[in-house]
């Protein structure tokens, strides 16, 4: 019999009833170290006392009134998003997952309003994704992601990761814009080199597209700065951002230049619950704390930290790890034995982690983690690197 949860998911075997800061906690009293943080979302880390403030002040007086009506707590996130980075608009979504809905129409739309309609194509890249909605899936284009939700959506034209030599040649008088996240997340946690990201979008203004990143996983303060892309000096014209800038409470959003916004007019997109006061009211909170010079200096600081013991870790367990890779407080580590099996071996020394694919680990840890839970959280993953080995 099926089970009441539609079983999409492999779950590990907790249920965790208590969130403090870098621990979750089970109803049996234990502590695990979360290294995962809800996969990159709980940046100020869990029950985070201003964010727990601005969500229950604002539960007190108005959930919801639907994009019928102006919302204060949007305009206000919108305003420090704009001001902020590149943007000029923010459209506000629930989910990762629907922000990149919404830069594809974006992407098209322009090309429309434009008189190219024939420019419906987006260049995405292997390893990537950009959720499971049938956009997201036919982007990412890989069989794991696709295989049996047929037929796909089309207009994505799919290259090797870093191959650059086909990047150009792909362009043709079809092609509406790149798409490309400037950290992999799910792909194994694969920073995408400055000079390269600098180099598509030199591609980009040569041939007149846009340039789409996916910072729903690497945004929000993840690798010190505010968003990844800032490292190369770049702007894109569309975003897509999600997870982090809500802490723990689902939002997303959209941001963009006013060119590459300009075929979204009234009518054109739309969203129920996308930026409701309660979702804008945290993502408030969020972004008053982590954009500031001395948070993002401090995450820049523990993410050398972090980096340095890991990379002691892999030395000291050399048939156990490969190596280490990443930006910020977006790490992974390359495995020689079986990803999910470290995972497990953590479970047993309540450190949790994230399996990805390139058989990685993912560490992405609330960009308020301690020092003193640095050195925690490597001691427990040396101790389940050792006992694996055992």
């Amino acid at each position: 019999m099926i089970a009441s949860v539609l079983p999409t998911y492999n779950r590990a075997p907790f249920s965790f009833v208590k969130g403090e800061g870098s621990w979750l906690i089970e109803a049996d009293g234990r502590r695990f170290l979360d290294l995962g943080a809800g996969i990159a979302v709980n940046v100020l880390g869990h029950a985070n006392p201003a964010l727990t403030e601005a969500l229950t002040a604002q539960a007190g007086s108005l959930w919801h009134t639907s994009n019928l009506y102006e919302i204060p707590q949007q305009k206000a996130l919108a305003d420090k998003l704009v001001d902020a980075t590149f943007a000029d608009t923010v459209f506000f979504t629930n989910s990762g997952t629907e922000s990149c809905e919404l830069a594809v129409k974006m992407a098209r739309k322009y090309w429309y309003e434009k008189g190219h309609p024939e420019r419906t194509e987006i260049i995405t890249f292997s390893g990537s994704f950009h959720g499971r909605s049938s956009a997201g899936i036919a982007a990412a284009g890989s069989e794991k992601m696709t295989k049996g939700f047929g037929p796909l959506l089309p207009g994505f034209v799919h290259l090797p990761f870093a191959d650059h030599e086909a990047i150009a040649p792909a362009i043709t008088h079809h092609t509406a814009a790149i798409m490309i996240e400037p950290v992999q997340g799910e792909g194994g946690i694969i920073p995408v080199p400055d000079q390269c990201l600098k180099g598509l979008r030199d591609l980009c203004d040569e041939h007149g597209i846009l340039l789409i990143l996916d910072e729903v996983q690497c945004g929000v303060g993840r690798t010190g700065k505010l968003f990844a892309h800032e490292w190369a000096g770049i702007e894109p014209d569309i975003m897509m951002v999600a997870k982090g800038i809500g802490g723990g409470f689902p939002l997303g959003a959209v941001l963009a230049t006013e060119n590459a916004a300009s075929g979204m007019t009234a009518g054109t997109h739309g969203s129920t619950y996308g930026g409701n006061p309660l979702g804008c009211a945290v993502g408030n909170a969020v972004m008053d704390a982590v954009n500031t010079p001395e948070f993002l200096d401090d995450v820049n600081r523990k993410a050398g930290a972090l980096r340095q013991k890991l990379e002691g870790l892999v030395a000291a367990h050399p048939d156990m790890f490969e190596s280490v890779r990443g930006q910020g407080l977006m790490i992974g580590i390359k495995c020689k034995a079986t990803n999910t099996d470290i995972v497990q071996a953590g479970y047993d020394q309540q450190v949790l982690t994230v399996p990805a694919a390139d058989n990685t680990i993912r560490l992405l840890p609330p960009l308020n983690i301690t020092d003193e839970e640095i050195g925690e959280a490597v001691d427990r993953l040396d101790k389940a690197a050792a006992s694996l080995a055992a």
